[in-house]
C-alpha cells in the first residue's frame, strides 16, 4: 500500500499514477514507476496570503506590446537559434549526447555575452570550479568575468541569484539539482520538475535569462522530457554524429523566434568554431561527381543548406536484400524504393541498398525525396549526375514530382555555391542564372539520369 501523499512517478515520461504498476500506463515502459511522497504540487512553493487575494487582469488583443529585447551573447550562431538573442527573463532548455560539447558551447555563449558587458554567471553541478576555469583557460576565455560557481542545492542556488544582480545565468545541469522540499533523489522527475519550475518562475519575476542544460535519454530525447519542456520559453537539442567534428545546433519550440532553425558549428582544440557558410563545409567539390551522389538544396529554418546524398545499390551477398540508411528518414527510403520500382521500372528489390548525408547532417523535409531517388538512380544505373546540378521536390506514391516551399531560395543558394543546373518540380523557375531541368514525373528524371540527356 502506499503512504499517505505518496504517488508513483514514471521516471521516464513523468507520467503520475496513483498505484503502483509493473509498466507505465502512459508511455508503456516497464519498472520504472517509483513511489514520491507529495505534500502539494510538485515544483510549487506554499504561495502566500497576498498571492491568494490577489485578482485577475485581463487584457484585449488590440493592446500594443514593444518587442522584448535581446541580449546579444557575441555566439552569432547560438542568438540566430534564439531568434535574435537571449530575451531577458525566459527560460531555455539545452539537451544533448553527453560529450557533444554542451557545456563547452554554454561556457561560450556566457564568456562572450560578459565580455560584451552582460552579467553572467555560470553555475556547474557536475564540474568543480577549477575544472571550468581550466577549460575557458583552454579555450582562450580566461579573462571573461564570469561569476563561476559550483553547487546542487537548489535553495542555495536560488539564494545567491538574489543576492547578486545578473542578465544571464547557465544552470549545467538540472539533473544534478536537488530541492529539500521533497524527499526524492537528483535526477528523479519529482526533482528535475522542482527544480525546473523554481529556476522558471525566478527567472520571470528577477528578468533574469536562465539556460538550464538538460540530459538525453538512451533514445535521445531530454530526461523527463514532457515534464520540463511544457515549463521553458526554448528548447534546443545540440547534435553532432561520433566521428565528425560537426555540430548543429536545432530549436524544437521557441516562444521568441521560429522553430527549426539551426545553428552549424565545428568542434576544435579551442573549443566550438562557429560556420557562416554551411553548405561548402557539407559539400565535397573536389573532383567530377560519382555515381551515386547528388547534391541536395534543404532548407532549415530560415537558411538554405546544401548537402550531398550518398547512395549505393549493390547485388545482394545473402537471401534478405539489406536496406541501411543514415542521416535520412528509413520509412521515406522504403517509400521512395518502392516508387522506382513500381513507378520508373528500377529492379531494387533483390539488392542491397545504403544511403548517407555526408557530412553528419540529418534531413526530414520531404524535399528530399528527388535527391534520395536520383542518388539511388545513379548509382543503380551507374550514371553519374553533372557536377554543376542540385536536386530538391517532393515524390508522391503515383510517381508524381511536387512542388516545395522556397524554391527560389534554394536555387539562390546553388547559383551562390556556382551551380547552374536544377533537377526539380515542373513549376521550376531559375531565371537567367539556373538551368531549370524541370519535370513532372520521377520517371522522366530516372531516364534523364539513365540517357545523360541533361541539355534537352
Amino acid at each position: 500500500m502506499a503512504r499517505d501523499g505518496a504517488v508513483y512517478a514514471c521516471q521516464s515520461c513523468g507520467g503520475v499514477q496513483t498505484k503502483w504498476a509493473g509498466q507505465c500506463p502512459a508511455c508503456g515502459a516497464w519498472n520504472t514507476l517509483v513511489e514520491e511522497l507529495q505534500s502539494r504540487p510538485p515544483g510549487a512553493l506554499a504561495p502566500s496570503k497576498a498571492s491568494r487575494a490577489r485578482g485577475l487582469a485581463f487584457e484585449g488583443l488590440e493592446d500594443l506590446t514593444p518587442p522584448p529585447p535581446r541580449i546579444s551573447t557575441g555566439v552569432d550562431e547560438f542568438d540566430r537559434v534564439c531568434g535574435g538573442g537571449v530575451v531577458p527573463g525566459s527560460a531555455i532548455l539545452l539537451g544533448g549526447d553527453p560529450g557533444v560539447g554542451k557545456s563547452t558551447l554554454m561556457l561560450q555563449v556566457v564568456a562572450e555575452a560578459a565580455r560584451r558587458g552582460a552579467r553572467c554567471a555560470y553555475i556547474s553541478g557536475e564540474e568543480a570550479s577549477e575544472q571550468i576555469r581550466s577549460r575557458a583557460h583552454r579555450m582562450g576565455l580566461g579573462d571573461a568575468p564570469v561569476k563561476l560557481a559550483a553547487e546542487t542545492s537548489l535553495r542555495d542556488i536560488v539564494d545567491g541569484l538574489k543576492r547578486e544582480a545578473f542578465d544571464l545565468v547557465v544552470i549545467d545541469s538540472i539533473q544534478t539539482l536537488w530541492s529539500d522540499a521533497h524527499e526524492a533523489g537528483p535526477g528523479s522527475v519529482t526533482q528535475v520538475r522542482a527544480a525546473a519550475g523554481e529556476l522558471v518562475r525566478f527567472a520571470k519575476k528577477r528578468g533574469v535569462a536562465i539556460v538550464l542544460v538538460g540530459h538525453v535519454t538512451k533514445e535521445g530525447t531530454i530526461a523527463g522530457p514532457r515534464v520540463i519542456e511544457h515549463m521553458v520559453d526554448a528548447v534546443l537539442a545540440f547534435e553532432g554524429e561520433r566521428g565528425y567534428p560537426f555540430r548543429i545546433l536545432r530549436g524544437a519550440k521557441n516562444r521568441f523566434g521560429a522553430t527549426d532553425e539551426i545553428g552549424v558549428f565545428e568542434m576544435g582544440d579551442a573549443g566550438l568554431a562557429e560556420v557562416k557558410n554551411p553548405s561548402a563545409l557539407f559539400l565535397n567539390t573536389s573532383g567530377e561527381r560519382a555515381a551515386g551522389a547528388a547534391v541536395f538544396a534543404g532548407i532549415e529554418g530560415s537558411r538554405p543548406v546544401l548537402v550531398e546524398f550518398q547512395a549505393l545499390v549493390a547485388p545482394s551477398a545473402y537471401g534478405t536484400p539489406r536496406r541501411a540508411v543514415v542521416g535520412w528518414d528509413s520509412g521515406r527510403l522504403a517509400m521512395v524504393l518502392a516508387v522506382l520500382e513500381a513507378r520508373c521500372g528500377l529492379s531494387l528489390g533483390d539488392r542491397d541498398v545504403y544511403l548517407n548525408v555526408a557530412g553528419g547532417l540529418r534531413i526530414s523535409e520531404p524535399a528530399a525525396d528527388l535527391a534520395a531517388a536520383a542518388a539511388l538512380a545513379s548509382s543503380a544505373l551507374d550514371q553519374a549526375l553533372p557536377q554543376d546540378c542540385v536536386v530538391f521536390g517532393e515524390i508522391s506514391l503515383s510517381g508524381e514530382v511536387r512542388s516545395v516551399s522556397r524554391m527560389d531560395s534554394r536555387l539562390k543558394e546553388a547559383a551562390k555555391l556556382g551551380f547552374r543546373r536544377a533537377l526539380g518540380p515542373s513549376d521550376l523557375d531559375g531565371g537567367s542564372a539556373m538551368q531549370v531541368i524541370g519535370g513532372a514525373r520521377l520517371a522522366e528524371a530516372v531516364r534523364r539520369i539513365g540517357d545523360g540527356a541533361w541539355d534537352q
